[in-house]
């Protein structure tokens, strides 16, 4: 009785080890004849895990300036630069790059003091997005009255995946 109950246990065992193998399937489906550099959809399957980065906010690039002052984070391309930079780094901490987020949310400042410049993210969203990393996240632009910072103009949120194989 023992053996076979053993035997059995084996057998479940190795059926299941066999259903853990799955592995990560990542498939980005592109806009159709778009050169526009995000994804219409991300598809994310198999044995992954998921890290959702909180909003990103940009470092202070002149210690001069009033800290409530846009001057002290500089333009929207700058501030870009800046938030994408700290979201890379945050990503290398867990072994993934700027490849592995798969969607993203951007807040941009639209008001009347400043008018969202959707160029100049663009500007720095490249720099990280597109040419050599051909690896585009599924996203979203939103314009936003503020953030937490009257200074800030943008902030940035990402989902990325690992694959655990």
């Amino acid at each position: 009785m023992k053996l076979a109950s053993f035997v059995l246990g084996a057998v479940v065992a190795g059926v299941l080890a066999g259903v853990g193998v799955a592995q990560a399937e990542i498939v980005r489906h592109p806009i159709p004849n778009s050169t526009f550099p995000i994804a219409l959809d991300v598809q994310v399957s198999g044995n992954v895990t998921t890290y959702y980065v909180s909003g990103q906010v940009p470092a202070v690039a002149n210690k001069d300036a009033d800290a409530s002052s846009p001057q002290a984070y500089g333009d929207v391309q700058t501030q870009t630069v800046s938030v994408l930079t700290k979201i890379k780094t945050i990503l290398e901490g867990h072994g993934l790059g700027m490849g592995d987020v798969v969607k993203m949310q951007v807040f941009l400042v639209h008001d009347a003091r400043a008018p969202m410049d959707f160029k100049a993210f663009m500007e720095g969203y490249t720099k990280f997005f597109g040419g050599s990393q051909p690896n585009l996240p599924a996203r979203s632009v939103v314009g936003v009255a503020a953030l937490a910072n009257p200074g800030f103009l943008v902030e940035i949120e990402v989902i990325a995946v690992k694959d655990n194989k």
